[in-house]
């Protein structure tokens, strides 16, 4: 079990936890107040770094960076003056953290002005009536900060393998998530809305696109323990029941979200492996069941010092994977499509049911080949196969299913 994934008791240090959240709303809200709207609230978050987390370069007076240092428990804020301030973070309450932060940007030339409210919380207070003690507890902060690292390096090695519009992985002050968002391309339906004191407009400019999203509560919001999440706006049909792993992973009807336990990632032999897991299963289902393009969207997952392979080939070499051979393995009841690019397979299996019908149970094509149409060539050559053999096709799998979708001049294979 690696050392870099502490162990995580959200109910012992839940009042530390709380006292954080309203702390970072405080912060994000001033940052939220100065900078220009970004799409679906990016320009409101906080990232993680080896010390804490910041809010990058806020445009605010002379250029303030806000830092939260959890290794010596400090609020630092530093602009473009060279000027720094600091306070530091220790039991209080939220009055006394809001009227301290106000004194720290004012010093450093910025205006201290942001809606003093808190959102997404019940009950939410006013900071500065809020004059309730507030328990600090370094050890718990200094854990969920070296989980948070492990984490963000994780979804950041997730992220490398999406060549479409991804989030970066950051933290919602909000809901207090560390989350990574991947998108279709595609407009989503009009969001209901109706996020506990958070506007309507807010929640619905967030997901006016398709999205999978994926991400990690240190615990609350329905859940007393700290746990990794996955979604899809608008939830296709059949994702609640999809296959995802690990096995510790499952569905949560009041969620409506897939859970993993931070528990069950940490005890792992190989915890990085499977949060990834996770990660993928849950996004390939949701992808998969909506229909994404998954060879334009997707690439081989990012490795240090070395270019991602280009999509894009000179037309004079852009026919070598045409020329590659779609190889057929064929039984009496099941059958498989097979293709080898440089060393790496991809296939795609079927069954028989009858003399004159297959179905195309799953298509699976390696990471090295994403983004290269190797899984439409295989369905490809199953439909030229199947016009040729007088049969039908009844593609079970969801690739399948949205490739011969998207082309109607493939679809009359399609059992009627």
């Amino acid at each position: 079990m690696s050392n870099t994934w502490p162990s995580l008791d959200y109910l012992s240090w839940r009042e530390t936890c709380s006292a954080l959240h309203l702390h970072l709303q405080i912060v994000g809200k001033y940052r939220l107040a100065h900078s220009p709207w970004l799409n679906h609230s990016w320009h409101a978050t906080f990232y993680i770094t080896p010390r804490g987390m910041t809010t990058s370069p806020i445009p605010d007076g002379p250029g303030i960076e806000i830092q939260f240092d959890f290794q010596d428990h400090l609020v630092v804020g530093v602009c473009g003056n060279g000027r720094t301030a600091s306070f530091a973070l220790e039991p209080m309450t939220v009055a006394e953290f809001h009227a301290r932060f106000v004194r720290l940007v004012s010093d450093l030339g910025g205006a201290p002005t942001f809606n003093g409210s808190p959102n997404e919380v019940p009950n939410p207070v006013p900071f500065v009536e809020d004059h309730r003690d507030r328990p600090y507890d370094r050890d718990a902060v200094q854990r969920f900060h070296q989980a948070l690292v492990a984490i963000d390096r994780v979804f950041n090695r997730f992220r490398s393998a999406f060549l479409g519009k991804s989030s970066p992985v950051h933290l919602f002050w909000g809901s207090f998530d560390l989350a990574v968002t991947r998108f279709s391309g595609r407009r989503a339906p009009l969001h209901p809305g109706g996020v506990p004191a958070l506007p309507d407009d807010v929640a619905q400019e967030a997901y006016d696109r398709e999205v999978s999203s994926a991400g990690f509560w240190p615990g609350g919001g329905g859940v007393d323990y700290p746990a990794f999440y996955a979604y899809a706006y608008p939830e296709p049909n059949g994702f609640r029941s999809a296959s995802v792993r690990p096995d510790a992973a499952f569905w949560s009807e009041g969620l409506s979200e897939f859970l993993l336990p931070y528990d069950a990632v940490q005890a792992a032999d190989d915890p990085d492996a499977a949060l990834m897991a996770f990660l993928v299963s849950t996004y390939e289902a949701a992808a998969d069941l909506a229909g994404w393009d998954r060879d334009l969207l997707e690439c081989a997952q990012g490795e240090p010092r070395k270019a991602r392979r280009p999509d894009a080939r000179p037309q004079a070499t852009a026919p070598a994977l045409a020329d590659t051979e779609v190889e057929r393995e064929d039984g009496p009841s099941k059958g498989r499509y097979r293709i080898v690019v440089d060393g790496h397979e991809a296939e795609m299996t079927y069954s028989r049911a009858g003399d004159a019908l297959i179905i195309i149970d799953h298509t699976e094509v390696p990471a090295a080949l994403r983004g290269r149409k190797v899984g439409e060539k295989l369905v490809q050559r199953a439909v030229e196969d199947a016009r040729r053999d007088g049969v039908s096709i009844i593609p079970l799998c969801p690739f399948a299913k949205a490739q011969i979708d998207r082309r109607p001049e493939w679809q009359d294979v399609l059992r009627r």
